[in-house]
């Protein structure tokens, strides 16, 4: 704005700079800082103090220095005998399955969720998995909450022998409901080149071997909240037909495939393809798996399938071709392997605990899959 009168353009000054220092004295007397904008600075302090327990579990003598710097180092030496070690990686997050954890108040399971989607699909391409970072994005930071969190990120580490060398706590306060979170992550692995699984080698009449997943594992969940009542004495009903509460049976964490794997490639069996079922379940990852000229043929009564998922289809009305093209149906990991490997590779399976079926075979024909 142009003043042109000097008495006016002198009152014009004054106005703005009373303005100014009102301004400053209101705030002042407000006490405003970052804590009154929403974000606590301490409780974040507090968090970190609050999870160092569970990330030191996870510490690999690779990890270089400690927690607390601006990025997470690890060293690459003891990978230096493979002939072209390769990186993989992988990153995901929980989904709406954490709408089931806000409503049960239980909040150290996901985490293993979230690590299960990543390093699983790095297990799937052949490779170990060795470090992880998360981000967890927060309406409001309670440490005790945030460190349940973690816990249950490092226990997923844990399992899939992958520390835990990085994060963010990120507080937002008014783009997130105070008692509400995201949670992602991050992981990447190694594997030598040659031992990378793509699917090139299949043949037709190699076997398919599924293992047994936990349950509903991580994906489907805006159709699961769709079906059943999201409402804490809903999720806290037991039934029979579960041995469980439906809340405990949905929130169940993903499998963790990582050493069932693992012990398949100790025992000398090479696993020429393999498939993660998530999202899209069987019609969308089977194929993921095959190359041109095969399809894969897998029999829906050669494993028994999880309670939850006879109840969801029957509860929602949902028909047999959705829930295939949606959940896991009880097989939360693929392998295709040479019909003399089947015997070493079931053991293998079932060294590290896990439950392995023979589920169909490969055959020729237009690349896709067929369920019968």
């Amino acid at each position: 704005m142009q003043v042109k009168n000097p008495a006016r353009q002198d009152l014009f000054m004054k106005t703005i700079i009373n303005t100014i220092i009102e301004t400053i004295k209101f705030w002042e007397e407000k006490g405003m800082d970052y804590k009154n904008a929403g974000v606590d600075i301490e409780a974040g302090y507090k968090s970190v103090e609050l999870m160092k327990q569970h990330i030191a579990k996870t510490m690999r003598p690779e990890v270089l220095g400690g927690i607390g710097g601006f990025s997470g180092a690890f060293s690459m030496n003891s990978f230096k005998d493979m002939e072209e070690p390769t990186l993989v990686s992988g990153t995901d997050g929980v989904g709406t399955k954490l709408k089931l954890a806000f409503i049960m108040d239980k909040h150290d399971t996901v985490g293993i969720d979230c690590v299960a989607m990543c390093v699983n699909d790095i297990a799937c391409a052949g490779g170990e998995p060795l470090f992880f970072l998360d981000y967890i994005a927060c309406g409001k930071n309670y440490p005790e909450k945030i460190a349940e969190i973690v816990k249950g990120v490092a226990e997923g580490c844990s399992q899939s022998s992958a520390a835990l060398i990085g994060g963010e706590t990120a507080e937002m306060p008014g783009f997130y409901p105070v008692d509400e979170y995201d949670l992602a992550g991050f992981a990447v692995g190694v594997v030598d080149k040659k031992d990378l699984i793509t699917g090139e080698n299949l043949n037709t009449g190699d076997v398919l071997i599924g293992m047994a997943s936990s349950g509903v594992h991580s994906n489907g969940f805006s159709l699961v909240r769709k079906v059943f009542e999201m409402t804490k004495e809903s999720l806290d009903t037991y039934y029979d037909d579960l041995g469980t509460t439906l809340g405990e049976a949905l929130l169940a964490p993903t499998r963790i495939y990582v050493k069932a794997l693992k012990s398949i490639k100790n025992a000398g069996v090479t696993v020429k393809a393999c498939s993660h079922i998530t999202g899209g379940g069987f019609y969308e990852n089977v194929p993921r798996m095959l190359i041109d000229g095969v399809k894969a043929v897998v029999k829906k009564d050669s494993y028994p399938i999880p309670p939850i998922f006879t109840k969801l289809a029957k509860d929602g009305n949902v028909d047999e071709h959705a829930m295939y093209n949606t959940y896991n149906m009880g097989i939360g990991m693929i392998v295709a392997v040479d019909p003399a490997d089947v015997d070493k590779t079931m053991e293998a399976i079932k060294a590290t605990g896990d439950k392995p079926y023979v589920i169909g075979h490969i055959e020729a024909g237009e690349k896709g899959v067929t369920l019968c």
